[in-house]
C-alpha cells in the first residue's frame, strides 16, 4: 500500500531534493559575476548551447551536462553499458537545437572505486551513443573519489563541440507567429526528473524494481530506457530549410524550454490532446499525487524534442521525421503573445 502520509498534497520535485528556483537564481548570480569573455563569443548564458565564432562563416557550438540520479537505477540494477547512451543524448540535442552538427565528445567519470569492468561499461555507452549521434569520442577522464564516493558510487559527465554554418544558426530570430510545433516522442522519462521519481515510486510506493507495475515490463527496465538521442534526424529536418528552431525538452519540461527558443512577443500553443503519455508518467503521478502543473515542469511527459517550423511546411517535416523512424505529429502553434 501507498504511504500517502509522505506525499501529503502531492510530492514535489523541491520536497525530492531538487530545486529548480534556486538553480535559476544560481544562474542569474553567475551571469552578473562573469568577466572572462572574448569577442569571438556570440550571444549569452542561457541558451542550450554556447557559440564561438572560428571564422566568417563558421561558428563553434558546445555544451556539457550529465544524466542526474538515474545513475541510482544503472547502479541498483548493476546495469552499466546504457546510462553513456543517456549522456550523449543530454550534450549533443543542445548542440543540435542551434542547428549544429556534433562533432566530438569528451567524458568524466567520477567513482569511489574504479571497477574496470563498471568503467568499460559505461564508456561502452558512451561510443554507442557518439556512434548514433555521429560523433567522435576523442577522449575522457576517470578519476577515483574515496571518501567522498562509496565504493559503488560514480557519476558521470560530458562536453561535446559541434559546427554550424553562421548563416544556418536555429533560433528565435527565425520565429514567426503562425509557425508550427512539430513534437518527437521521447523514449520514456529520458533522465530528467529522477530524483522525484525515484522519491515517488521506490521511496514512497515501494515497488521493486523488478515489479511489473503494470508497465508491461520491469520497472527498472522503464526507467532504465535509454534517451532517444533526435542530433541526426534534426539535423536532417535543419538542411531542408524548413526548420526554424528546436526544443530540447529537458529539465522544466515542455513549455519552459520551449520558451528559451522563441522570440518576445509570441508564445506557443499546445494541444496536448495530440499526444498520450507514456504510462510510467501516469504511474509517477497517481503515486505521488503529483500536480499536473508539477509533472509538467519535471518531465518531457512524452516529447522528447520540438522543431518550429513553417507552417507550409509541417507536413512534409512529419513525414520527413517519420521515415526516419521518428514519431513524430503535429502538436500545436506559436501565437501572438496576448
Amino acid at each position: 500500500m501507498t504511504d500517502t502520509s509522505s506525499v501529503e498534497g502531492g510530492a514535489t520535485y523541491a520536497a525530492a531534493g531538487v530545486d529548480i528556483e534556486a538553480g535559476d537564481r544560481a544562474v542569474d548570480l553567475i551571469k552578473g559575476r562573469l568577466t572572462s569573455t572574448r569577442p569571438e563569443v556570440v550571444g549569452g548564458l542561457g541558451g542550450f548551447a554556447g557559440l564561438f565564432r572560428i571564422d566568417d562563416e563558421r561558428l563553434l557550438a558546445t555544451s556539457t551536462d550529465g544524466v542526474g540520479t538515474k545513475v541510482a537505477i544503472a547502479q541498483a540494477l548493476d546495469v552499466h553499458d546504457t546510462i553513456g547512451i543517456d549522456l550523449v543524448a543530454m550534450v549533443v540535442d543542445d548542440i543540435v537545437v542551434c542547428g549544429a552538427e556534433p562533432l566530438f565528445m569528451t567524458d568524466y567519470i567520477a567513482c569511489g572505486r574504479v571497477v574496470p569492468e563498471r568503467i568499460a561499461d559505461i564508456v561502452t555507452g558512451i561510443d554507442r551513443g557518439c556512434a548514433v549521434a555521429g560523433c567522435a569520442l576523442i577522449g575522457g577522464e576517470t578519476a577515483e573519489h574515496p571518501g567522498l564516493l562509496g565504493p559503488d558510487d560514480y557519476d558521470v559527465a560530458g562536453a561535446a563541440t559541434g559546427i554550424v554554418r553562421a548563416d544556418a544558426v536555429l533560433g528565435p530570430e527565425r520565429v514567426r507567429p503562425g509557425d508550427v510545433l512539430i513534437a518527437m516522442a521521447s523514449s520514456g522519462l529520458h533522465a530528467n526528473g529522477f530524483s522525484l521519481a525515484r522519491h515517488v515510486l521506490l521511496d514512497v510506493a515501494r515497488i521493486p524494481l523488478g515489479s511489473d507495475a503494470d508497465l508491461g515490463r520491469p520497472l527498472g527496465e522503464v526507467l532504465l530506457t535509454p534517451t532517444r538521442i533526435y542530433a541526426r534526424d534534426c539535423l536532417a529536418l535543419a538542411e531542408t530549410g524548413d526548420a526554424h528552431a528546436f526544443a530540447h525538452v529537458t529539465g522544466g519540461g515542455l513549455t519552459a524550454n520551449l520558451s528559451r527558443v522563441l522570440p518576445a512577443g509570441v508564445e506557443p500553443r499546445i494541444d496536448r490532446a495530440s499526444w498520450t503519455p507514456e504510462p510510467i508518467f501516469d504511474l509517477i503521478a497517481a503515486r505521488g499525487g503529483v500536480a499536473p502543473e508539477e509533472m509538467e515542469r519535471t518531465f518531457n511527459l512524452g516529447v522528447g524534442m520540438v522543431a518550429v517550423v513553417a507552417a507550409a511546411a509541417a507536413e512534409r517535416s512529419v513525414a520527413l521525421l517519420a521515415d526516419r523512424g521518428v514519431d513524430a505529429w503535429i502538436a500545436g502553434d506559436v501565437v501572438s503573445a496576448t
